[in-house]
């Protein structure tokens, strides 16, 4: 399995445990620091999973944007550049399920003969 492929999924996810571990969600946090460890598994239904979940953290990323975006409005803050980077994290999270598109990774999910 080529692990450069699969850098951007799993840093996805890393981001989002300390996301959640500074929200004070360490049982999120922790599922997601032991999401990235199904990949070892060749099953077919995994880059499915992925792609769901990279989606959903995505959104999560655009949720919180909305929420600390309106809140610094309400207090007269700057919100531009925290828009900016959720804006982008949330571009990269969701992003990042392509990578189970490439030829080598559906083979090797594809292929459950271990």
């Amino acid at each position: 399995m080529n692990v450069l492929k699969l850098l951007p999924a799993i840093l996805s996810f890393l981001l989002l445990a300390a996301h959640f571990y500074r929200a004070g969600l360490v049982p999120l946090s922790a599922l997601c620091i032991a999401l990235p460890f199904l990949l070892f598994l060749r099953q077919a239904w995994i880059p499915r999973l992925f792609q769901v979940l990279l989606a959903l953290g995505a959104l999560e990323w655009l949720r919180s944007l909305y929420f600390f975006a309106a809140m610094r409005i309400a207090f007269g803050e700057p919100w531009t550049r925290l828009a900016v980077i959720l804006g982008l994290v949330a571009l990269f999270t969701g992003l990042s399920g392509l990578v189970f598109r490439s030829k080598k990774l559906r083979e090797y999910f594809s292929d459950s003969q271990v």
